[in-house]
C-alpha cells in the first residue's frame, strides 16, 4: 500500500530550531512528536541558500544549475526537470499545495504556475504582502472573512493566529487530510511562509519569550573585519553589531513565529491520527535554508554558506515502516527527498536525479549512519541585482566534508575554510593558513569534480547512434 505524503516545508528555518534537537529556549512539542515518531537528519544541507533555487533543486531531486533555476526572480518555471509531485501524480497520487510554490519570481504579481506541477488543488499564498489584492488565496479568503489584508499588515502583532498564514495553509491541509480521495494515495504540500522576515508574529507568541533573556547570535568582534573582506559578495544585509539591529529581539520573534508553526503541525498529525491515516503516511519536516538571525553580525541570507544559512531541519516520520526516536549524523542533501519519496511510494528514480534515497537510513535500524562523503550549495546570481541596490551578481559554491567546510567566491580570488571539528560556529578562516594548503586544493579538486559529474548532459542517447 503506497504511503500518503504530509510534506510540511518552512520558509528560511535554521535547523537548530527544534527543542527536542538541543534547542531549549523555545517549545515545539509537535515537531518533538516527529522527531520521537522518526528520524532527524541533523546535518541536511540545502543546495542554494536562496528560495527559487533551493525549492527547484529539492522539487527536482537535482541541484539548481542542472535544472535552470539558479536565482530568485525569474520569469517563469523553465520546466528542465520534472516535478516529484508531477511523477506522483502521474502515478495515482491526489496532490494538493497550501502556501508558496516559488519556482518563479513572486514579488508584487501571481506567480505563474508550471506546466505540469502535478497539484490538483492549488491554494496558493505568497509571502503576505500589503500589495495583494485578489488572486492570492490568502488575501481572498481574508476578504471573504471580512478582513483586509493591507489594514492586518499594518499591526501585523494584533493578527489574531486563527487568521494569520501559517494557521490558513494548515486549515487548508487539514481540509485536504479529511477528504475522500476515491482510494487514492495522496501528497499534501503545506509550504508555509514563517518564519521569513519581517519577524512579526502575533503579540500572544511573542509574550511567551523575553527578549533579554535569549542566547543572541554568534558574534565576535573578529566578524566585522571578516565580512569587510567580503563587501563585494552579495548579501541582503550589511555586518553590524547585533544590539545595532536588536538581534535578541529578532531571535525572540523568530522563535515565537516558529511556536505557532508547531502548534498548526500539532493540528495536521491531530488531523492525521483522527481520521485514522497517521500510520500510513510519511511526514516530512525541513526548510528552504537558513537565516542567519545576527550570526557573524549578519541577517537574512545572501551569498554566504554558515552553518545557520545553508543546514535545515530535516524529520521524516513513517510510523509503519520507519525508525522511531533515531537522530542521523550521515551528511545529506535536501535532493535527497524526491528519489526518497519515490522509493517511499515504490516508483522508479529517473536516471537524471541526482539525490540519493534515504530510504535505508530511515527503514533499517542496521544501515550505517552514512549516506554521502560530502554535501554541496552553490550560489550563482541568486539575488536579482536589476532589482536589488548594491547587488552586483556574484558566483560562490561550497563543499563540506566530514570535519572541513570549503567556500570559493568565484572570480574575486577569496574563499573561506572552516575546521568545523575544532570550530563549528565557523570564527576562524583558515583559508590562508599555509598548513592547510594541501586540504584546501584536495576540497577544491573534490568541488570541481562534483560540479562537471553533475552537469545535466540532456536526453538520452539514441542506442546504436
Amino acid at each position: 500500500m503506497r504511503p500518503n505524503i504530509l510534506w510540511i516545508c518552512t520558509d528560511q528555518q535554521r535547523y537548530d530550531t527544534i527543542g527536542a534537537l538541543n534547542n531549549r529556549q523555545l517549545r515545539t512539542p509537535n515537531i518533538d512528536r516527529l522527531v520521537a515518531s522518526g528520524v532527524s537528519f541533523e546535518r541536511a544541507y540545502c543546495q542554494s541558500p536562496i528560495c527559487t533555487p533551493s525549492r527547484a533543486s529539492f522539487l527536482t531531486g537535482m541541484y539548481p544549475s542542472s535544472v535552470h533555476s539558479c536565482g530568485n526572480g525569474n520569469g517563469y518555471w523553465a520546466e528542465a526537470a520534472p516535478l516529484v509531485t508531477a511523477l506522483l501524480a502521474d502515478a495515482g497520487y491526489d496532490c494538493a499545495l497550501a502556501g508558496k510554490l516559488h519556482l518563479a519570481g513572486a514579488e508584487g504579481r501571481i506567480e505563474p504556475r508550471p506546466q505540469h506541477d502535478g497539484y490538483r488543488l492549488f491554494h496558493w499564498s505568497h509571502g503576505p504582502h500589503a500589495n495583494w489584492e485578489f488572486g492570492h488565496d490568502y488575501a481572498d479568503w481574508l476578504h471573504e472573512q471580512g478582513q483586509d489584508l493591507a489594514e492586518m499588515l499594518e499591526h501585523p502583532q494584533d493578527t489574531p493566529p486563527e487568521l494569520h498564514q501559517t494557521s490558513w495553509c494548515t486549515d487548508r491541509a487539514i481540509d485536504f487530510i479529511e477528504a475522500d480521495h476515491a482510494g487514492k494515495p495522496w501528497l499534501m504540500s503545506v509550504n508555509i511562509f514563517d518564519p521569513h522576515s519581517p519577524f512579526d508574529p502575533p503579540q500572544s507568541y511573542m509574550d511567551r519569550f523575553d527578549s533579554d533573556k535569549m542566547s543572541g547570535p554568534k558574534f565576535r568582534e573578529s566578524d566585522l573585519v571578516a565580512q569587510a573582506k567580503l563587501s563585494e559578495i552579495d548579501f541582503q544585509t550589511k555586518a553590524r553589531y547585533p544590539e545595532d539591529f536588536g538581534a535578541k529581539r529578532i531571535q525572540a520573534a523568530y522563535y515565537a513565529m516558529i511556536e505557532l508553526i508547531d502548534d498548526n503541525v500539532g493540528r495536521m498529525l491531530d488531523a492525521l491520527e483522527g481520521s485514522g491515516q497517521r500510520e500510513n503516511t510519511v511526514v516530512i519536516f525541513t526548510s528552504d535554508h537558513g537565516e542567519m538571525l545576527g550570526d557573524h553580525g549578519l541577517l537574512l541570507k545572501g551569498c554566504r554558506f554558515y552553518e545557520g544559512l545553508a543546514r535545515v531541519p530535516l524529520i521524516i516520520s513513517w510510523p509503519e515502516q520507519s525508525l522511531s526516536g533515531i537522530r542521523r549524523q550521515a551528511l545529506v542533501e535536501l535532493i535527497d527527498i524526491a528519489p526518497t519519496l519515490l522509493e517511499l511510494a515504490s516508483l522508479p528514480i529517473p536516471k537524471r536525479m541526482q539525490g540519493r534515497s534515504l530510504r535505508s537510513l530511515l527503514c533499517d535500524a542496521d544501515a550505517a549512519d552514512h549516506h554521502r562523503d560530502f554535501a554541496r550549495c552553490e550560489y550563482y546570481s541568486a539575488l536579482n541585482p536589476a532589482v536589488r541596490e548594491g547587488i552586483s551578481g556574484t558566483y560562490a559554491t561550497m563543499i563540506r566534508d566530514e570535519r572541513y567546510k570549503l567556500v570559493v567566491y568565484h572570480g574575486h580570488g577569496i574563499g573561506e575554510l572552516f575546521d568545523l571539528e575544532t570550530d563549528p560556529d565557523e570564527f576562524d578562516n583558515l583559508w590562508d593558513d599555509p598548513a592547510l594548503t594541501e586540504t584546501k586544493l584536495g576540497l577544491m579538486q573534490l568541488s570541481f569534480d562534483a560540479l562537471a559529474l553533475a552537469t545535466d548532459t540532456g536526453p538520452e542517447q539514441i542506442t546504436g547512434h
